[in-house]
């Protein structure tokens, strides 16, 4: 039985919707000719009222969270009721909230322009409908001034500080507000979702007004709508509400995800454009393990944990905390006034988040809802946003008014202003008051320069006002023409924040002459392993060597592993300039032709670079290692090694291969191929081969402990000797890069293991949360019927399921790398966070895609900050340790004690030891020699590196987009094949797995073709016809797009058309065009044709065509 509260809302919404009605029928009779800003379907997307032009604030009904659960056994009963409201607000308009009083906006006297309220253009944004890629409508629509003078607001007032800890204060009671990260659905800017840390499901924010004036990567407050208001969910539990979206497609309407790129451990930051190359790390793979995705091209990401060394991203598109400031995946620092300092406000917090969960969970079939109430802190997003002028809707204008200048001067000074169109779908229109541009920009207008249009610009948000539907801006820098590759890499790097400056002197001093050797008291302090046959593995053009391997059999049949890091701290101390500069730059960055190093070459590649030939200071792991995968005894301490080789994965691949002929590469001068000291080749190839098989042991362990690997090939871009991109084709990883992979993912786990025990408060680790529900549910929806099983139970569960799916595609090879790249998609983003702010959520230190409970990153220190911090912590323990046993060892009174037990570093914790008076006390002493940062100092630290990694992480994939756009306006058009994913009335989403990428075709209003959809069977029939044109239809602009849009037309006579085949770089194969009518289905594969889109006219893209065959072409 329905509350009354519920009755009422039906009621409400119903009166509501007739009344909406009633007033379009009007509108239509009255404005035939309504432009599309104005039509009725647009105005519901914006909220707007159709007839007046108004856009009308949300209200909100009284019923709270805390109310809607205890309805939720009458949810069902409301769903029918419901239904038509439920979904209007998930395809079009923000939710309807009933019970506050809000007055509506009369917008007739603002400018409204493409890109801006007008929903068709959110819906559609630039580069993502047809194959254009350009906003048609910024030369239609003039631009006038800023007129803001007695209009009413369009957005409701932003919280107060104040009042926001308020509201959360009270929503931790209620259930209802939250403080949450803001994201934006690249292909639909009235979309937007909220990640609140420990719910299951992202929160929808729908519509514009709801958004209220937040923009990507905000941290905002948000507050959740009662439960009757929630949307459908898409998956096996819920039914999509957008009509052109079915179960069994896989669209992607957001993004979610997360290097020095080695292919070894960054599994966090797959950028899987490109192979090995410099700079990829190792102990990247804890993601690599996951070897998630992110799609460069189409924005979406994916992630895993960065243990792969250079962050191997399988390009293209990738996308939890505590209570204090973790948001989907970053640690963010909370304001002091937001952070509660009573254990019963923490307790209310995890009440709140316990009950929206129980909510979620309760009704699977819903996704919740809702609106930004304020925004608590802003994204460094604003101040680096970069996009193209308007130039000429600003010239039309002028030309319009000239008369009313001539009449009253003072009419365009003041407030005539610019529209900048940002090249990232995701953020919003702006706009730049004239008299505020530079004087560069200023000169170029007045002559009548229209080729600043091409140019792109970098703008600042200065402020978004509640009467003004787009924020102003003013101009920052000027890069230059956009068709250019290197405008558009100086702007990647602006816009990221990336610092690209030589290192200051004073960072400089920091280091020691060269030529440099290894200090005597050095060698005498430390573990002597230059005995040892130890080697590097790194990509043929790595030049920061920073991980080592050697192996030795015991008497006893195990192996001792050694894991050998470069002791980077040794040089770079705390409170240093050189230790600041690093702190700062957190991480290098690599851009395939070009890094941008944290630490300078001097130390990266040089002294502190472990380099074969040489004497070099690590910080060495020697693990003992059973035939069944167990480290049964270890020694972790600072050592002096000599490299005898280095290795590339392909040599080491050859090796493992049996294919490598060593005998004619003695008197060879390359690095790669020569043997160092007493060692032979013989030598260095037995080892190979013995780690070789302890990894494989050590892969088939961590398997079947639950570990989760979504591996899939990579794109890699080709360069002539002149750096210039030339062609690309997918690789795969080798045996030799998992070999590596394996062993530095041990090496992290321990690390992780032996700082957050010495330092439950102060150890800095690496969390991976478990996947997107939401997305989750949709991919298994798809999984289910196409007849292929999913257990998602557990990322163990997960893995095998995959496995299975592996087996049962063995013929269809290129299906499953799609199924793999989308299942990527739910995960959510590792993060870096400090132990002592989960420290009664210890559940949530976990990472998912390894199956661990602890993990961090500790072997790439040339490259990642945080590798610094955990060695300072690691030595610290350390020094606890020996400090602690000469204490023991002065009690005892004994000349000799038993070196084996190791209290801290051992197999075997010692706890009372740590927690004796002696015990804490060495702790706290080697915590201030090493300077271990602790609390707030390190949870900052956290936030930062988290920032700068996805900055790195967006630089990499922008440049991966970059060159492959590149390319493609080089070979004006490439013809591929693509499998259909999604398929709808509209559109439909393909996977071009060339490129490893995501694109749509839109269908709908194209002349002459028409597009028939049978929804009972999931069919899409297309057919063209040359006396069938489209009819004019009332609301709508009767701009219909022409045929050569959607469809690269080949006359029959003329087919041989050729394209590079990405697998056989000597062969060209033939790509035969389909004809009209067209029937195809989810999973058909369809021929298309791939261009490059924008550039001097716009942001960048890859359009793409069907590529067909017709007479009538």
């Amino acid at each position: 039985m329905r509350t009354v509260a519920e009755g009422s809302l039906v009621e409400r919404s119903d009166d509501g919707e007739k009344e909406k009605k009633k007033k379009r029928r009007s509108n239509r009779r009255s404005k035939q000719n309504t432009s599309p800003s104005t039509a009725s379907e647009v105005n519901e997307a914006q909220g707007m009222l159709p007839d007046s032009g108004k856009i009308e604030k949300p209200t909100h009904a009284s019923t709270s969270l805390e109310g809607s659960l205890k309805q939720v056994n009458v949810g069902s009963s409301n769903e029918q009721g419901l239904s038509n409201a439920s979904n209007v607000a998930f395809t079009s308009m923000p939710p309807m909230h009933i019970n506050e009083q809000v007055e509506s906006v009369d917008l007739r006297i603002v400018p409204v322009y493409g890109g801006g309220i007008d929903s068709k253009s959110f819906s559609e944004p630039a580069g993502c409908r047809g194959s254009s890629g350009i906003n048609k409508n910024k030369d239609t629509v003039p631009c006038g001034p800023i007129r803001i003078c007695g209009q009413k607001c369009i957005f409701t007032p932003h919280l107060s500080l104040e009042a926001v800890e308020k509201a959360l204060e009270v929503g931790n009671v209620k259930g209802d507000v939250f403080k949450a990260l803001f994201h934006v659905n690249a292909h639909n800017r009235v979309e937007a979702y909220c990640k609140i840390d420990g719910v299951p499901t992202d929160v929808l924010i729908s519509g514009i007004p709801a958004q209220n004036r937040a923009v990507e990567g905000d941290i905002v407050a948000v507050k959740i709508d009662p439960l009757p208001l929630w949307t459908k969910m898409k998956g096996p539990n819920g039914s999509c509400n957008n009509t052109s979206t079915q179960e069994g497609n896989l669209f992607t309407e957001d993004n979610d995800v997360d290097g020095k790129g080695k292919h070894k451990v960054d599994a966090d930051h797959w950028s899987g454009l490109c192979g090995s190359y410099p700079g990829q790390n190792k102990e990247d793979a804890d993601q690599q393990s996951i070897s998630y995705k992110n799609d460069s091209l189409t924005g979406k990401g994916i992630v895993c944990d960065d243990n792969t060394s250079q962050g191997s991203t399988n390009h293209l598109d990738l996308l939890g905390g505590a209570n204090n400031g973790s948001i989907n995946g970053h640690h963010h620092a909370t304001p002091d006034s937001l952070k509660s300092n009573s254990c019963s406000g923490q307790v209310e917090v995890v009440n709140a988040v316990e009950k929206m969960c129980l909510l979620v969970n309760s009704v699977p079939s819903k996704r919740p809802t809702g609106r930004v109430i304020s925004i608590i802190e802003r994204s460094p997003r604003r101040e680096g946003i970069v996009g193209h002028l308007n130039v000429k809707q600003w010239a039309s204008y002028k030309e319009i008014t000239k008369k009313d200048v001539k009449k009253n001067k003072n009419f365009v000074s003041d407030n005539d202003y610019i529209q900048l169109i940002p090249t990232d779908p995701k953020f919003p229109n702006m706009i730049l008051l004239v008299r505020k541009l530079p004087e560069c920009i200023m000169k170029r207008l007045k002559s009548g320069d229209m080729t600043i249009e091409m140019d792109l610009v970098a703008a600042q948000i200065d402020d978004w006002v509640e009467e003004n539907p787009f924020p102003e801006a003013h101009i920052l820098h000027v890069f230059g023409r956009g068709g250019e590759i290197q405008t558009h890499l100086d702007a990647i790097l602006f816009q990221n924040a990336i610092c690209f400056s030589e290192f200051p002197p004073e960072a400089m001093s920091c280091l020691p002459c060269v030529p440099w050797e290894v200090p005597l008291k050095e060698i005498q302090s430390r573990k002597d392993l230059r005995n040892l046959c130890l080697f590097t593995i790194d990509p043929s053009t790595a030049t920061d060597l920073d991980d080592a391997l050697s192996i030795e059999k015991l008497p006893n049949g195990n192996y001792r592993v050694g894991v050998h890091i470069a002791d980077v701290s040794y040089f770079v101390l705390p409170g240093t300039a050189l230790d600041s500069e690093a702190q700062s730059r957190s991480t290098s960055v690599y851009m395939l032709q070009r890094k941008l190093p944290m630490l300078p070459s001097l130390l990266s590649e040089n002294i502190g670079s472990l380099s074969p030939g040489v004497d070099r200071l690590a910080l060495s792991m020697l693990l003992d290692v059973n035939h069944e995968g167990d480290v049964v005894d270890r020694w972790i301490g600072r050592s002096v090694i000599h490299s005898c080789c280095k290795l590339s994965y392909d040599h080491a691949q050859d090796i493992i291969d049996r294919d490598f002929d060593f005998e004619g590469l003695k008197n060879t001068e390359d690095g790669y191929l020569r043997v160092y000291g007493h060692f032979e080749w013989p030598d260095v190839i037995m080892c190979l081969k013995s780690l070789y098989e302890i990894s494989n042991v050590l892969k088939r362990k961590r398997f079947s402990d639950g570990a989760l690997r979504l591996e899939n090939p990579k794109v890699v871009i080709l360069f002539d000797e002149n750096g210039v991109p030339y062609d690309s084709k997918l690789s795969e990883r080798k045996e030799s890069n998992f070999l590596v992979e394996e062993y530095m993912l041990l090496a992290n786990r321990v690390a992780a293991e032996v700082i957050c025990r010495a330092y439950p408060d102060a150890a800095l680790l690496r969390r991976h949360p478990e996947p997107n529900m939401r997305k989750m549910r949709e991919f298994m929806a798809f999984c289910q019927k196409h007849g292929l099983e999913l257990n998602t139970t557990s990322s163990g569960q997960f893995n095998w399921s995959l496995e299975q799916i592996r087996e049962k595609l063995k013929g269809d090879p290129v299906l499953y790398y799609i199924l793999i790249s989308y299942a990527a998609k739910p995960m959510q983003l590792a993060s870096y966070f400090c132990s002592g702010d989960l420290k009664d959520s210890e559940n949530e230190w976990g990472h998912y895609a390894l199956a661990v409970p602890f993990y961090t990153h500790f072997t790439s220190p040339l490259r990642r900050y945080p590798d610094i911090i955990v060695h300072r912590t690691l030595l610290a323990t350390i020094e606890a340790e020996d400090l602690y046993m000469k204490h023991q060892k002065a009690l005892q009174g004994h000349k000799e004690m038993d070196t084996a037990k190791r209290c801290f570093t051992g197999i075997n914790f010692d706890k009372s030891a740590a927690e004796s008076i002696k015990g804490r006390e060495a702790l706290s002493a080697a915590a201030v020699k090493y300077s271990v940062p602790g609390g707030e100092i390190l949870a900052n630290i956290a936030v930062h590196c988290n920032e700068r990694k996805l900055a790195s992480r967006n630089v990499k994939d922008a440049c991966d987009k970059l060159y492959i756009w590149f390319l493609l306006k080089k070979k004006e058009v490439l013809l591929s094949e693509a499998r259909i994913m999604g398929l709808g009335p509209r559109f439909m989403s393909i996977y071009i797995q060339k490129l490893a990428i995501e694109r749509r075709i839109y269908y709908d209003d194209v002349e002459g073709l028409s597009a028939e959809w049978l929804e009972t069977t999931s069919t899409l029939v297309l057919s063209m016809s040359t006396t069938n044109r489209c009819s004019f239809r009332r609301g709508w602009s009767n701009k219909w797009r022409a045929i050569e849009e959607v469809a690269l037309l080949s006359c029959p006579y003329n087919l041989k058309i050729t394209t590079d085949n990405s697998n056989q770089s000597d062969a060209e194969t033939e790509i035969d065009p389909l004809v009209f009518p067209l029937t195809v289905h989810v999973l058909s594969t369809i021929p298309v044709a791939l261009h490059a889109v924008g550039g001097d006219d716009g942001p960048l893209d890859i359009g793409v065509r069907l590529y067909m065959s017709s007479y009538f072409g």
